[in-house]
């Protein structure tokens, strides 16, 4: 149990590398906020998200694949799957959502253990209506937020929009780090309590608050250290973006992910506030989105899926043939 623990923890840091660090891409790419600043309210933000509720958290433990089939060899080689496949991905400075790589590696193991019948509906389904959130949702919002402020603001100075979003995207930037704690933060904050629940710590599935407090602070701490790459690749190589983009995106993704987490909907942000910033890029015109690189990010996306499950369905056979 420890050493799963363990790997929890080091994929939770992980996550702060690669996936928390999106919730923040757009206000310092858009130097509303110094980076230490926006890491500081990114995981204060974070928490209270997290705090919020625990459906997310419980449709990963008990939604994915058959409660009894789940033992802590399933969640230990789920958590190798995400940490291979994201390392990877953030030394190239692509975005990954470790919603996906969870969900899948999970579903990996036990296909390895009892086959397509260990999977329940009600979780997938769920997970495939998050794929539409994360992707259309996201995209299709954000794309009619800028068309209505560029509506408004068409007659006002260029110095005056920026001045005013400026401001705005302070509060934009920290509902969307609160959304990312009330869905994708609850993901392995919901992996460590069943751990502790497989491990006989506790009687039934709850989310204890300090499991809630160090799973954020090891997702912070992982921003602070290795985030910068993936917040450059989203906030500036995807497309250039001003206060009034951001402030768009991050209103839209934001509001996606808040939908989805009270329905107790896992999503991936990653997708979420990267179509979010691709549909604020395509008002502007064709060429305000960097394709190439948008492409490189859902090559990733795409990989995930088999790449993470594949890994967990591996080490599961393995081990078993080894216990044999």
């Amino acid at each position: 149990m420890i050493f799963v623990i363990i790997l929890i923890l080091w994929a939770e840091f992980v996550n702060g590398s690669t996936d928390a660090c999106n919730s923040i891409a757009t206000v310092v790419s858009t130097r509303v906020l110094s980076p230490k600043k926006a890491v500081v309210m990114a995981s204060i933000l974070n928490i209270l998200g997290a705090l919020s509720g625990t459906a997310v958290a419980e449709t990963i433990g008990k939604g994915i694949i058959k409660p009894e089939i789940i033992n802590l060899q399933t969640v230990g080689v789920a958590m190798v799957g995400i940490i291979f496949w994201s390392t990877l991905a953030w030394k190239y400075g692509l975005p990954t959502s470790e919603s996906h790589a969870l969900i899948s590696g999970l579903a990996g193991a036990g296909l390895a253990l009892r086959g397509f019948k260990v999977l329940l509906f009600e979780g997938w389904l769920k997970v495939f209506i998050g794929l539409f959130f994360s992707t259309f949702l996201g995209f299709g919002l954000s794309y009619i937020i800028f068309l209505i402020i560029a509506w408004i603001f068409q007659n006002k100075k260029i110095s005056y929009i920026r001045k005013t979003f400026g401001r705005l995207q302070i509060f934009s930037a920290a509902f969307m780090a609160f959304s990312h704690g009330s869905n994708d933060g609850q993901k392995f904050m919901g992996a460590f309590s069943l751990a502790l629940l497989l491990g006989g710590i506790t009687k039934e599935f709850v989310v204890p608050v300090w499991v809630i407090f160090l799973c954020a602070f090891i997702m912070g701490i992982g921003t602070i250290i290795g985030g910068w790459r993936i917040i450059k690749t989203l906030g500036m190589k995807l497309t250039k973006l001003e206060p009034q983009d951001g402030f768009a995106a991050e209103t839209a993704a934001a509001s996606a992910i808040e939908i989805a987490s009270r329905l107790g909907i896992p999503l991936s942000t990653t997708h979420t506030i990267t179509t979010a910033i691709m549909g604020v890029g395509a008002v502007k015109k064709r060429a305000g989105v960097r394709w190439l690189v948008a492409k490189e990010i859902v090559a990733a996306w795409i990989l995930t899926f088999p790449v993470c499950g594949l890994i967990a369905w591996t080490i599961t056979k393995l081990s078993l043939i080894w216990l044999k």
